[in-house]
């Protein structure tokens, strides 16, 4: 089928569906929706069977929804069909929400409902829930809809059968008022709520220490106390807030101001409070910690000869800071007598490579970018030369950039079904680094390399594997994912030939070494990078600035 997907930006979403459709033998065409006229050139041009506009944001004018059949997304819940209804949902811990493809009939309004799925809501952010179940959620429906418009017989109606319980009501749009958190009131479960459901875009608007702030990346503490709405902590950029039951820890926050349009962005908290926070007293806490109720980005376990090595990064953005941290945690638990290590990043993200926003914060971006970049190349060469074992990428969400450098300098390389990988340096007007010079090309050869590293296309896991970039796809998520990964990690370690893997992959570094030492590789990246980051005019800093500032597509749903 021809299919053509509007919308206002190629966000994850958009791009999971055109790699999905794309697999499955569609010709499928992405474009922007801008203004009515562009629109309507862009449809008459393609002349689609099919137009998906991932978000009824999209809105069509008549002279296409009249002439093309036209589906948006939508997600509702039992008792709102709303804008805010996930928030609504997420905050007042709804079991579950619907993902329904609708046909627009109208500027205003979606009716001819072809297809509806539900889903679980589980206890996290909303852009995790977004990220990974309504994504899977979506795909399904466009597909069921895609099938149901090649039955003549089958007739869309405004419910479909099992989902009843879809009534046409609407909650009120959600304020800040709506998430307005009362620290000496509220439970921490309450506060939890609040937050995920906000998490992503809009934040919470919160007052503390008399300066306004939008907050993110909640996450409970189950030791410190304090009283209630005071801070009392401080660990790797977040800080600890007591409340009435126990305590929050923050992990980003952003300046508030009283215009509409918001001109900061999110950063660790650490980083806006500076120096007001110093009397905080700092409470690191080891990779080997093995509370789960507590702030923590980097944690290592370790069972039956296996090590997992933990790393959940905000976004999957990686700090210079972060980036050290986890390169010192890998040499850390190298020297463990284990045969495999396993690399776990984020549930929604993997990696996404350098920091941006940090880097824009800075005082001096392009000295910054230089650090950050340099700090991700030591984080990769370490796993590069870990000879003495098998490394394993156990990559569950999605990867860009240095990200899936990150997962090329292991031995292997499993990733979820439904997670995307994308080489997008270019579009962010960079060369590229982190040894991918090297990796990429043993992987997939030189020309493939340079192929998807000039088109920033995305890939979905049958094609990464087809090409051979990644070895193995698994089709569960979380705790199912992580177990079908403990198999294939011990039946690696206990297989008959380990020592002889192990003996060829040192012997092949060593003749890697020999005819190009990788120290040759980072050097000729680097310059390049170099160029990039200290070129006042280059297309980076202007892209990076774009990409900081930028909120997501449900951004207007969601603000005051």
């Amino acid at each position: 089928m021809k299919i053509l997907i509007l919308s206002s930006t190629y966000d994850s979403l958009t791009q999971r569906l055109h790699v999905e459709l794309t697999a499955r033998t569609h010709a499928v065409i992405f474009d922007i929706a801008s203004n009515d006229l562009q629109t309507v050139d862009i449809v008459n041009l393609h002349q689609p069977e099919l137009v998906i506009c991932p978000s009824v944001e999209t809105n069509l004018c008549q002279s296409i929804w009249q002439h093309y059949r036209c589906i948006t997304l939508k997600i509702t819940t039992a008792s709102d069909t709303g804008s805010s209804c996930l928030d609504w949902a997420i905050q007042d811990q709804e079991a579950s929400c619907y993902v329904t493809a609708l046909q627009i009939t109208s500027e205003t309004n979606a009716s001819s409902l072809w297809a509806s799925t539900t889903v679980n809501i589980r206890p996290t952010s909303k852009s995790s829930l977004y990220q990974l179940e309504i994504q899977d959620a979506a795909l399904k429906v466009i597909l069921e809809t895609i099938e149901r418009t090649q039955n003549a017989s089958f007739i869309p109606d405004t419910l479909l059968t099992g989902n009843a319980t879809i009534k046409d009501r609407i909650r009120p749009f959600m304020r800040q008022a709506d998430r307005q958190i009362d620290w000496e009131q509220d439970s921490t479960a309450s506060i939890l709520n609040k937050i995920r459901a906000a998490d992503g875009y809009p934040g919470v608007a919160d007052n503390i220490r008399g300066i306004d702030y939008f907050i993110y990346g909640a996450s409970e503490e189950d030791s410190l106390r304090g009283s209630p709405k005071a801070l009392i902590a401080k660990r790797f950029g977040a800080v600890c807030r007591a409340t009435v039951d126990g305590a929050i820890w923050i992990s980003h926050i952003e300046l508030k101001n009283d215009e509409i349009e918001r001109k900061h962005f999110k950063l660790p908290a650490t980083l806006v409070f500076g120096k007001k926070i110093k009397d905080l007293p700092d409470m690191p806490v080891s990779i080997y910690n093995t509370s789960k109720h507590t702030f923590r980005e980097i944690w290592y376990e370790e069972h039956n000869q296996i090590g997992y090595l933990h790393f959940d990064f905000y976004d999957g953005a990686m700090s210079t800071e972060q980036c050290l941290r986890l390169r010192d945690a890998v040499l850390d638990v190298l020297d463990h007598p284990t045969r495999i290590l396993v690399l776990l990043g984020g549930a929604a993200f993997w990696s996404s490579g350098i920091d941006l926003r940090v880097i824009e914060a800075s005082r001096a971006p392009d000295e910054e970018s230089w650090h950050n970049i340099n700090a991700l190349n030591d984080l990769i060469l370490t796993i590069i030369t870990a000879t003495q074992k098998i490394t394993i990428a156990a990559v569950h969400g999605h990867a860009s950039a240095g990200g899936v450098a990150l997962a090329a300098a292991c031995d292997k390389i499993c990733v979820r079904q439904g997670a995307l990988l994308n080489l997008n340096y270019k579009s962010m007007g960079l060369f590229g680094s982190e040894y991918s010079t090297y990796t990429l090309p043993k992987r997939i050869g030189y020309d493939k390399t340079i192929e998807l590293i000039e088109n920033c296309r995305s890939l979905g896991v049958q094609e990464a594997k087809h090409i051979g970039l990644i070895d193995g796809t698994i089709p569960d998520c979380f705790d199912a994912f992580e177990k079908k990964i403990k198999i294939m990690a011990e039946t690696l370690a206990r297989h008959q030939n380990y020592e002889k893997i192990v003996k060829s992959k040192i012997q092949r570094r060593n003749q890697d070494e020999f005819l190009k030492p990788l120290q040759y590789y980072r050097e000729e990246e680097l310059q390049r990078m170099k160029e990039e980051f200290f070129e006042p005019d280059a297309l980076y800093h202007l892209i990076r600035k774009q990409l900081v500032y930028s909120k997501p597509i449900f951004s207007k749903d969601t603000q005051d």
